[in-house]
């Protein structure tokens, strides 16, 4: 367990310092080159549950030291080791004692001391020092002060349940390709693998256990993708026609893309800035033998990509905080700064601008965020709305009835919640 705490330490050093978790996780493992594969999965599995869970730990590692502690290593170290102490289920004297070990790393007889020494002292006074944080909102949440303010105001009758769910196990959802397979069919396979599994719609099915990717029944073969409940929804809104012109802008990884095509008989072009994003956006393509013209280009600038003829629809899926899928992303909480919203936001005028101009009169442009931040959302398109008269949002709905597990909306926000992810979706037709 020693090399899975090292390895969790250091990938939390670099998320704590500013560095992306997907890009530090990985650097972390290489540094092991004969690590195991179940030391790799619990490194991944702390990694996440450290980070997940920081506002609280931290607070509880900030009683038990008599002063800051400088040296960032160690005390990550100590934060992967309470976090196991808190939320894992490993014998609370393994965890101090891999610990003292995992010290080694570092050198110095204080080290060892130290570690061994807090991780004590955290056992024998939990009950004390838990009764000290009561009321404190970031230890309670584990989300920055600033986020917390922010829910309270936007979403005053259930920003604490949207809180909550952000810091669960995200759920691993399905989406069905109906060319090459149905719900029935496809339940009955699932079921014959042992696997348990909870229908959400026609096309989406969620996971009872997430399983590797290789281990899904017809993954490789293109008769399932993985997506959220929530991210399904656009393929349904942006209310498509054979042999209509569509634009994904910002489209990697793919999975609207693919779902798009799987939808209807349409003509797709793909764009996004970043040559590997693309890329995966291929890949995915081509194992769900979809195709695409694919486009490497700036959103916000679509004079140096398009060539003046003008799309029947389009999906804007714009850059964003990513506040609504933070229990997939466990690094967004502690990488984004209030400041960060304006910047987006910012970004997302220039680029429904651009897009704007690209939109055939009377076509839809459906505006999509993975965000649960107004100035991001409806805020943005109040203000789109405004600048443009040629511009009206229309409202939408979904065909519920046949869900078995209705999406959790208010005011076009889907909220988070256990079937499905946060997105906003605004549909904005051309006049």
């Amino acid at each position: 367990m020693y090399i899975a705490q090292q390895i969790a330490a250091q990938a939390v050093h670099q998320v704590l310092s500013g560095h992306n978790l997907t890009l530090a996780l990985p650097a972390a493992i290489r540094k092991f080159p004969n690590i195991t594969p179940k030391q790799r999965g619990t490194a991944q599995d702390l990694s996440y549950g450290t980070l997940r869970f920081y506002g609280e730990i931290n607070a509880y590692l900030t009683q038990l030291l008599e002063k800051p502690l400088t040296n960032e290593g160690v005390r990550c170290l100590l934060l992967v080791a309470i976090y196991q102490l808190l939320h894992d289920k490993a014998q609370a004297f393994t965890v101090v004692d891999q610990a003292v070990t995992a010290a080694t790393q570092f050198k110095t007889a204080w080290a060892k001391g130290l570690v061994n020494a807090v991780l004590r002292s955290f056992l024998r006074q939990k009950e004390i020092l838990e009764k000290k944080i009561v009321g404190n909102e970031l230890a309670t949440y584990s989300y920055p002060q600033w986020w917390i303010n922010k829910l309270k105001k936007q979403y005053p009758n259930n920003w604490q349940s949207i809180l909550t769910v952000g810091n669960q196990h995200p759920p691993m959802t399905l989406r069905i390709n109906r060319q090459k397979t149905n719900m029935s069919d496809y339940l009955i396979e699932l079921q014959t693998e042992g696997l348990e599994a909870t229908v959400l719609s026609e096309s989406a099915v969620m996971l009872i256990k997430p399983i590797s990717v290789e281990k899904i029944p017809q993954f490789l073969t293109g008769g399932v993708s993985i997506q959220d409940y929530g991210a399904q929804t656009a393929a349904q809104l942006i209310d498509l026609k054979k042999e209509q012109q569509v634009l994904d802008a910002c489209c990697a990884p793919g999975g609207k893309t693919a779902h798009i095509l799987e939808s209807a008989h349409i003509n797709m072009t793909a764009l996004d800035s970043e040559a590997d994003r693309l890329l995966k956006v291929q890949n995915n393509l081509e194992r769900l033998q979809l195709h695409a013209h694919l486009i490497r280009g700036d959103a916000s600038y679509v004079h140096d990509w398009w060539n003046g003829v003008p799309f029947d629809r389009i999906l804007a899926d714009v850059p964003c905080s990513a506040s609504g899928i933070v229990r997939r992303h466990v690094d967004i909480k502690w990488l984004r700064r209030e400041a960060d919203i304006a910047s987006f936001a910012k970004q997302q005028a220039l680029i429904l601008r651009e897009l704007w101009q690209t939109l055939v009169k009377g076509g839809k442009l459906l505006y999509v965020t993975c965000s649960i931040f107004n100035e991001e959302n409806q805020g943005q398109i109040d203000q789109f709305l405004l600048e443009n008269a040629d511009a009206t949002q229309l409202t939408w709905s979904l065909n519920n009835h046949t869900n078995n597990v209705p999406l959790l909306t208010q005011n076009g926000q889907l909220v988070p919640c256990d079937a499905h992810d946060g997105f906003f979706y605004a549909l904005i037709q051309k006049k």
